[in-house]
């Protein structure tokens, strides 16, 4: 027989252990809601990035002969930054940038790689891909890849969960050992993941291709956080178009080019809707660096700046770029606060709520200017190297300084015809030149020697980054760099 203290310690307990029950009920689902919450509030990361585009050469940013309806919109529904940069103002170098954070020379990345190169993208950084693969996106990349060809350094093993594209330029091709160089574009290896699916005798249908594969993604993980990463091949020479557009366009060949990636944008845009996806969707979209000059009619056009592909100058580096995210980026905004390539990766990590990487990289958030809560640059200043580690530039506020150094030029001239080149000449600026961009952005008045403390000021700065990264030119060697992948011979 039970007695009534016994009785009455049973029915505490019990009672305890269903409180117990219902608590921890409730809190998973509390917990399930917040994950369910903070898997709805993650955006989906879209990032369009071209070759060789001018500055000019969308209807936005002024393009008096080529019309890019996608763009343009895209433009209106979101904002255009009239002052990004490319990491660097060539191939390789410049994707190293976009996808790590890091200046290109930081991370021993200079020029653009050839086929059959030993090196690569070193698989100890992280890439956007890699970042966001660890906050559970699915990761894609469709176009052209060139941080390495060897298997060791390709998209798979850097984060992307899928690929197709090209391994480098779309002017690039293995070179025989016995042959060397020769002028014969194919075979253009085309991969799928790991694995070589066709050798491309004829671009024309490449754009479409790549259009087709990224549309597909986005079907099949309309479910999920995803990042796309669609690097196209062009407008980067040999030029290639679809029949779709070829003759459309008043910029000739080129022109058409642009218009196929212009119809591209709005397919990637139009998907994006259909799946209601497009509120919570960054796009971004821009180019690695300026135009081939030297190509003439199959070239871009920078204007109104200086030179182009393959100078620190701000024809070779400066890019249209538009973004969208319509559920956190009020529409129509102009945005003239200077910002670089290198300040995507720390501001998808800021919106996504992912982890920056271990390694140390020189970009930041630019999420507060982005979003118009803020008219200030995080960075003091911005760094224009090229070849192989020289400081040839600093852009500082308002202000672009070069410091004596070679470039290449036309001088004027016209570039070539037809899918041919002329040849480049070369200056020398052998003294400090000084430009204020807010009043001459085509950088035709050197005002150093009016300006002595801004010129003071950026030296400074100069030194500086030279402890941290070097300059060929001073004959400096930093302390921040670390080196290429390289494949053991």
């Amino acid at each position: 027989m039970i007695s009534a203290n016994s009785w009455m310690l049973y029915n505490i307990i019990n009672t305890m252990n269903r409180l117990i029950i219902l608590l921890l009920l409730s809190l998973s689902i509390i917990s399930c809601n917040r994950h369910q919450s903070i898997k709805d509030e993650q955006p989906n990361v879209i990032i369009i990035f071209t070759d060789d585009q001018g500055y000019q050469d969308v209807g936005c940013f002024g393009s008096p002969d080529i019309k890019t309806p996608h763009l343009d919109k895209m433009a209106q529904e979101g904002i255009k930054l009239t002052d990004f940069y490319a990491a660097q103002a060539v191939c390789s170098a410049s994707r190293a940038g976009l996808l790590t954070g890091c200046y290109p020379n930081r991370i021993g990345i200079h020029g653009a790689f050839m086929p059959n190169s030993n090196k690569g993208l070193n698989l100890s950084e992280t890439t956007i891909a890699e970042m966001l693969k660890a906050n559970g996106y699915k990761t894609g990349i469709f176009g052209k890849w060139h941080l390495g060809d060897n298997p060791k350094f390709m998209p798979n093993n850097q984060g992307f969960d899928e690929y197709f594209g090209i391994p480098y330029s779309n002017d690039m091709w293995p070179m025989h050992p016995q042959q060397g160089i020769t002028f014969d574009f194919n075979p253009l290896p085309l991969f799928e993941n790991e694995t070589v699916i066709d050798t491309i005798t004829n671009q024309s249908s490449l754009t479409t291709d790549i259009t087709e594969r990224s549309i597909n993604f986005i079907a099949k993980n309309k479910e999920n956080p995803f990042f796309l990463y669609i690097a196209h091949p062009q407008p980067h020479v040999p030029l290639f178009v679809s029949d779709k557009f070829k003759g459309k366009s008043e910029r000739g060949l080129y022109g058409d080019v642009i218009m196929e990636i212009d119809w591209s944008v709005g397919q990637i845009l139009a998907k994006l809707k259909e799946y209601n996806l497009d509120d919570n969707t960054l796009v971004i979209f821009t180019s690695d660096n300026g135009p081939w000059l030297n190509y003439g009619d199959h070239a871009g056009s920078a204007y109104p700046l200086r030179e182009g592909k393959g100078t620190a100058l701000e024809g070779g580096q400066r890019e249209p770029c538009i973004i969208r995210y319509p559920k956190k980026i009020k529409s129509g905004g102009e945005i003239n606060v200077p910002m670089m390539a290198i300040d995507i990766l720390p501001t998808i990590a800021e919106i996504t709520g992912a982890s920056l990487p271990n390694n140390k990289i020189d970009g930041k958030s630019v999420w507060d200017i982005w979003t118009g809560n803020s008219n200030q640059s995080p960075h003091e200043a911005y760094y224009f190297y090229y070849h192989v580690n020289e400081l040839h530039g600093i852009r500082y506020d308002k202000w672009k300084m070069y410091f004596p150094h070679k470039y290449r030029t036309l001088n004027g001239r016209e570039g070539g015809k037809n899918g041919f080149p002329v040849d480049y000449e070369y200056n020398v600026i052998d003294q400090i030149e000084l430009y204020d961009l807010s009043k001459d952005i085509n950088e035709t008045s050197n005002v150093a020697s009016e300006n002595v403390e801004v010129v003071n000021k950026i030296k400074l700065l100069a030194n500086t980054m030279r402890l941290e990264l070097g300059d060929a030119l001073e004959k400096k060697v930093g302390n921040g760099n670390r080196p290429v992948g390289k494949v053991e011979e």
